[in-house]
């Protein structure tokens, strides 16, 4: 299954790539792989989020890191929409 990620989902990594590298550079590179990583592990199992808050969405609990991967799963691809800090207003 492909892999698709938005542009929203993109500067999502990027934001949280200089939130780290400024705050905790220490693990910035580490846990931006983790992240990367974790959903491309999705191609192999594309359902294994939760039901998302939104209509057909599912959600990727990234623990012990404290993101959230926010997609989509249709017939031709997997589609990234965003990566969402945890403690962040989801409502």
């Amino acid at each position: 299954m492909r892999l698709r990620w938005t542009l929203p989902a993109v500067a999502d990594l990027e934001q949280i790539e200089s939130y780290l590298r400024v705050h905790y550079p220490h693990v910035a590179r580490r846990t931006v792989n983790q992240i990367y990583d974790s959903v491309r592990s999705l191609k192999r199992f594309p359902n294994r989020g939760r039901i998302g808050l939104k209509r057909g969405t599912r959600e990727l609990v990234l623990h012990p890191l404290p993101y959230i991967v926010v997609y989509q799963v249709t017939d031709e691809a997997i589609h990234v929409l965003h990566i969402e800090h945890g403690a962040q207003n989801r409502a």
